[in-house]
């Protein structure tokens, strides 16, 4: 993208869905930055009113006439074509830019620019690069796809040394980041709306890992063999992190302790670096948190204070979140998770924790993923001892008419598990008040709005 934010007259900045969890994190920074800055949202939030006590200006709604004297305009992917601000913008000839460019001419900004890839685990691994940064006095900008109790929200601005972010591979949008530090954590099969196939996506992260110069550092997770096949295409240097004894970072003695936390040993180089002890849950918590010590070790960090601050973290908002107990300690804990791998991997976690039954309550996201998944989801239920299943929440797409929840149902009880389709939360709720037995962990799950089921059993408002 020929565009640059310090040689262009860029003054007053217009953000179209400025609410969204990336979208207001970078407007907050550039308001930090001295920027003037307005965005409009269909609807009005905690993120925007933030922004709003910051200085912006916000619209609820979108309208043309919120176009008003600016010299650049961000949108998100969810905007259409036919939005009023869009069209409005480029018949004036307003620059406009999408929401991963901006991000991108951020970066620029930044002496290191830290970006964290891969399909599964970027929140969480994001956030313990962050903290341990933040913690050892690097002061870094820091910007996360979800809530981090220990810096107040998704974003905390820094000095100009280290700037953290995600970088996400739907639309292809970390390819318009300028990273001299990434991070590869896995590579799946997701995003098959946007994405032909997994060639397709093994050859977007390749493309990715070009991005980093040659001075430039790339870590990667060694046990995956799509992750091998791109770290070997990489033109800068490479370390590597797992369990395969020629990593450069190596995880040995893997034990859990009775709340489902992992303890571990880790060696660099094969001499021994540290013994470490999480204070969030799985074994897929294991290999981020590994990733996170590879990169803070390589950026200069001591191991004691890695191993100090690592432990202080205690998850992020909507990662095995627990939202609280009900009467007889019924658990009722709150997951992203809404890939087959992120939702084994969930389950897993939760199997570590004394429990009666496991209860996952899924809601599917996006009718293409659950289509072209169905069989990989049908079989990632094994650590769940009921299921309900509700219906697929649609998010950017139109329903096709061609998937429906009932046919996950279908597929899960082929596999003899116990699992019920419920299409109405308030159902869900009263269900599960009806039939849960003491000491049983409760765990809603997905991308959508199911979390709103645990705030209905805990009488939660909002």
């Amino acid at each position: 993208m020929d565009f640059d934010l310090d040689k262009h007259d860029i003054n007053h900045i217009h953000f179209i869905g400025i609410g969204g969890i990336s979208m207001s994190a970078i407007a907050e920074t550039l308001l930090t930055f001295g920027y003037r800055v307005s965005g409009s949202d269909m609807n009005a939030s905690h993120m925007t009113e933030k922004l709003s006590q910051k200085g912006a200006t916000i619209y609820i709604g979108h309208s043309e006439k919120n176009i008003d004297h600016c010299d650049l305009v961000v949108y998100t992917a969810a905007v259409k074509k036919d939005n009023p601000e869009l069209i409005k913008s480029k018949l004036l000839n307003i620059p406009t830019i999408s929401r991963s460019q901006m991000l991108g001419l951020l970066m620029k900004k930044f002496k290191t620019s830290i970006a964290v890839s891969g399909t599964h685990g970027k929140t969480t691994t994001t956030s313990m690069i962050s903290l341990i940064l933040e913690y050892s006095n690097f002061h870094p900008t820091i910007m996360v796809g979800g809530e981090l109790d220990a810096i107040g929200g998704n974003v905390k601005i820094g000095e100009r040394n280290y700037f953290v972010t995600e970088a996400c591979e739907y639309v292809g949008s970390f390819l318009n980041f300028f990273p001299n530090f990434g991070i590869i954590l896995n590579i799946d099969e997701d995003h098959l709306d946007y994405f032909k196939d997994m060639n397709d996506i093994i050859e977007t992260f390749e493309k990715f890992t070009h991005l980093i110069p040659k001075d430039g550092v790339l870590i990667g997770f060694y046990d995956d063999p799509h992750v091998q096949r791109v770290l070997s295409k990489a033109n800068c240097k490479v370390i590597t992190y797992g369990s395969h004894s020629n990593c450069d970072y190596r995880v040995e003695n893997i034990q859990f302790s009775k709340e489902g936390y992992p303890s571990f040993d880790t060696f660099y180089q094969n001499k021994f670096l540290g013994s470490f002890i999480l204070s969030v849950p799985g074994i897929h918590n294991v290999y981020n948190a590994l990733a996170a010590i590879a990169s803070t070790h390589t950026l200069g960090i001591e191991i004691d204070n890695i191993i100090k601050h690592i432990a202080s973290f205690k998850g992020t908002h909507r990662r095995f979140d627990l939202l609280g107990t009900l009467e007889e300690n019924i658990k009722i804990i709150d997951d992203y998770a809404h890939h087959p791998t992120e939702v084994k991997a969930t389950l897993k976690a939760a199997s570590n924790i004394p429990h009666n039954n496991i209860w996952c309550i899924f809601q599917p996201h996006t009718y293409t993923r659950t289509k072209a998944l169905l069989n990989d989801f049908s079989n990632s239920f094994f650590d769940a001892d009921k299921i309900i299943i509700s219906d697929i929440y649609a998010a950017r797409e139109k329903d096709p008419g061609t998937i429906h929840s009932k046919d996950l149902v279908e597929k899960i009880r082929d596999t003899n598990k116990d699992v019920l389709y419920l299409n109405d939360f308030e159902k869900i709720s009263s269900y599960i008040r009806e039939h849960a037995k003491p000491n049983d962990i409760i765990i809603t799950m997905g991308a959508g709005d199911i979390y709103t089921v645990g705030k209905m059993l805990l009488n939660i408002k909002g």
